[in-house]
């Protein structure tokens, strides 16, 4: 039977019964630092894919800087490179030929073993799985291709996967056109072929089942993760209502709960379900906020997933962190490390080593040359002010040298209630529950 289309008992429709209270929003430090260790990842990867998509294994810099856009890359393609000597590197074929770069042995190594981990029998078997949960989390069972693009990297899918995997698995998904219900426009969509009762079981579930589905039950009292970073302190009413809402019935995600008040405790905590599988799905347990808010169109919650992390601190945290917004699952840390870590997030995590390794010489070097400068400077300045001014440049220099980091201004944003654009009150550091 297909649960999306079973209904629940009108006893389950519980309206709101939490008062107008206000919370603190407070920064965790921890799970910045999990997302900031993967500046600019993202963005090395696709570049090593587009490089090696090449039948020479090597592109000319131009033909990459065209692709800026495309690749999101934070600054020239010229400037992404010297960045980063230890993954790509760039020669000259002939002298009549333009720069190209090509990756170094050490990357197209770590390259190598993800591809076995792509191309493992167990790997594709759950990156499909994980692939047609995501589709069964929609009422149509059904996404837009350019959607599946967003999420592939977080879903651990190859950056190739509509010839790399769909092609070999029919019996679970088609490529079809159909109407954007957004655009209006036909575009292609992936589509699951039939609904699989044996994956309409979420991580939640499984927990309390204890290896045996036998024991999954409809409406059970089910409750999430909580926790909290340092600092973080309710109200006492609004502890009251988290006690009560954990103990609201769970709704499976891969249930229909549509005709609940969509302004119930109810309604929210199956939202809260929906959310919190969605980015268990996921190989980094996170994806960028924009991803979740447009998923969320498609799936038909409008704005609920707005919500669902402004109320819900103790099992989301969103960050700021390198030029984004990314939401992540609180359960899924201990500090800034996963508790349970992917074979992909291991390769991911040796590209970051490689990356780290060109980054941390030319740090220093510029630190001790740029500290020896502004001593000198400064000694031979005679005009107080303006060896008070030296000093001020030169201690900024030093920070934005020891940071790293060309997004100072993204990177000391703490995340406020201003950033959530549903928060009641846009210009206090605060987040509000209405009724």
């Amino acid at each position: 039977m297909r649960l999306y289309g079973a209904k629940f008992p009108l006893q389950l429709h519980h309206h709101r019964t939490f008062i107008a209270a206000k919370v603190k929003w407070v920064r965790d430090p921890y799970l910045d630092k999990a997302v900031s260790k993967e500046k600019d990842l993202k963005q090395a990867i696709s570049v090593k894919n587009q490089i090696l998509s090449s039948p020479s294994k090597s592109l000319p810099l131009s033909s990459i800087s065209v692709l800026k856009p495309l690749l999101n890359l934070p600054t020239t393609a010229l400037k992404f490179f010297q960045k980063y000597p230890t993954l790509f590197t760039q020669f000259q074929p002939s002298a009549s030929l333009p720069l190209h770069v090509k990756l170094t042995p050490q990357a197209l190594s770590i390259h190598k073993e993800e591809q076995e981990i792509h191309n493992s029998p167990n790997h594709r078997d759950d990156a499909v799985k994980r692939l047609a949960k995501l589709l069964m989390l929609t009422r149509a069972t059904r996404l837009p291709l350019h959607i599946i693009d967003r999420l592939k990297f977080d879903l651990g899918l190859p950056h190739n996967y509509i010839t790399a995997i769909l092609s070999d698995y029919p019996e679970y998904f088609q490529v079809c056109e159909a109407q954007d219900c957004f655009s209006d426009k036909e575009t292609l969509h992936l589509e699951l072929v039939s609904w699989r009762d044996e994956l309409a079981v979420s991580e939640m579930e499984k927990r309390v089942a204890h290896g045996d589905m036998t024991n999954v039950k409809k409406g059970e009292r089910i409750g999430f993760s909580l926790s909290y970073p340092n600092g973080f302190d309710f109200k006492k009413k609004v502890k009251d209502w988290v006690f009560e809402w954990q103990g609201l019935p769970y709704i499976s995600p891969y249930e229909n709960a549509f005709h609940l008040n969509p302004n119930g405790d109810q309604a929210e905590k199956w939202v809260v379900a929906v959310l919190h599988e969605l980015l268990w799905l996921l190989v980094s347990k996170k994806t960028e906020k924009e991803n979740v808010l447009i998923l969320g169109d498609y799936l038909g919650f409008g704005n609920r997933f707005k919500k669902a992390l402004v109320h819900h601190p103790g099992i989301f945290y969103v960050s700021n962190k390198i030029r984004t917004q990314t939401v992540m699952l609180r359960e899924a840390y201990r500090k800034d490390f996963l508790v349970i870590k992917h074979p992909l997030m291991g390769m991911r995590f040796r590209y970051i080593h490689l990356m780290n390794k060109a980054i941390e010489k030319p740090r220093k070097a510029a630190g001790g040359a740029l500290r020896s400068w502004s001593k000198r400077r400064a000694a031979s300045s005679i005009n107080k002010g303006e060896e008070r001014t030296v000093r001020d440049k030169s201690w900024k220099r030093e920070e934005d040298k020891s940071s790293g980091s060309s997004d100072s201004e993204f990177e000391d944003l703490d995340y406020s209630a201003s950033e959530v654009e549903d928060a009641s009150n846009d210009e206090a550091n605060e987040i509000e529950f209405v009724n």
